[in-house]
């Protein structure tokens, strides 16, 4: 396990400046990307909400930092509690064990600075 970045703003800064480059490299991949994050988010029988808490517990189970990032940002934007964040890494830890833990500590750091920017 890689060490948790000392901030999340600051990793997903840098990934979006990655990203932004690879925009202008293949933009119809972006593009469809784009796309299909906006469709798979989009409000149906779930809501957004769900969807991106469910999307936070498969960023622990694939350990992927900046992935916890982008959606701890988007459900602090959302209204999400913290409540509702604990109980779906508490979830995201049964089914993944103590590496999942791990990166469910990762995701409440994340989600707890980017909660308080938001409240500034």
């Amino acid at each position: 396990m890689t060490p948790a970045p000392d901030s999340y703003r600051g990793l997903t800064q840098a990934v979006s400046g990655h990203i932004a480059s690879l925009r202008i490299s293949t933009p119809e991949v972006m593009k469809a990307f784009n796309d299909l994050g906006r469709a798979a988010t989009a409000n149906g029988a779930l809501d957004q909400k769900t969807k991106e808490l469910i999307a936070l517990a498969l960023s622990v189970a694939a350990r992927c930092d900046p992935c916890i990032g982008f959606h701890t940002q988007t459900l602090v934007r959302l209204g999400t509690t913290r409540q509702e964040v604990d109980e779906a890494l508490g979830v995201a830890t049964y089914m993944g064990g103590g590496p999942s833990l791990m990166y469910a500590a990762s995701a409440v750091a994340s989600f707890d600075e980017f909660a308080s920017a938001a409240r500034r």
